[in-house]
């Protein structure tokens, strides 16, 4: 399909414009040798990479929120991440080529996640290609993240266009829910993290791509 009257392309931030899998891991792995365990492997915790703390911490020790300790863990595993959060993190592969095609057709971009503005504001600003970025909504931005549509709608409210002219992409099925909530035409990007159900072409996305330059082949050049 060929996506059409677009005047915005907005990103999830993790898995999808960047790779932080190897900080989230990092962050997760220093906690269980910090106890005596063995690293793991990373390849365990990339999965999950997209559920922040929750999903780190359920790879590193098993537990969800509901357990015990989890809260001490959690605010542990925060500390951990803000230390390291920039060192092995980058854009993936084409992503600055699809953001400096994007401008050239004129259209704006910006990001809406689900990571806080503690991380996602410091993370964004030490990577470059995040200065031409139209806006910038995180998780705490507004009372609700995704899946509900206020961020989405936060964005396309700042950019000040209709957020049927907004096109979002994203790894995870809450990307797709909040996007097609917000009334944006959606894309999965099956190149990210996905988490423990992967079967993206169930989420109702409006298209799939397997690599970021496949969304240009995706939008109405007119």
């Amino acid at each position: 399909m060929r996506f059409r009257s677009i005047e915005a392309v907005l990103f999830d931030l993790d898995g999808t414009l960047v790779d932080s899998a190897p900080d989230l891991g990092a962050a997760a792995d220093r906690m269980r040798m910090d106890r005596g365990l063995p690293p793991l492997p990373p390849q365990r915790y990339r999965p999950m990479a997209g559920a922040g703390a929750r999903g780190m911490i359920g790879v590193a020790f098993g537990l969800t929120p509901e357990d015990p300790g989890y809260n001490d863990l959690r605010e542990e595993f925060l500390a951990n991440y803000e230390r390291c959060m920039t060192d092995r993190t980058s854009a993936f592969d084409g992503i600055e080529a699809l953001l400096c095609a994007l401008r050239q057709r004129d259209l704006v971009w910006g990001v809406v996640t689900n990571k806080i503005e503690r991380f996602t504001l410091p993370l964004t600003a030490a990577i470059p290609l995040f200065a031409s970025a139209a806006t910038i909504i995180a998780g705490d931005t507004t009372p609700h993240p995704k899946p509900h549509p206020a961020p989405l709608l936060e964005a396309a409210r700042r950019l000040q266009i209709d957020p049927q002219r907004c096109l979002y992409v994203g790894d995870d099925e809450r990307d797709i829910v909040a996007g097609l909530a917000a009334g944006m035409q959606t894309v999965a990007a099956t190149y990210g993290y996905l988490g423990t159900r992967s079967e993206v072409q169930h989420w109702g996305a409006h298209a799939l791509i397997d690599a970021p330059v496949e969304l240009l082949d995706l939008l109405d050049r007119g």
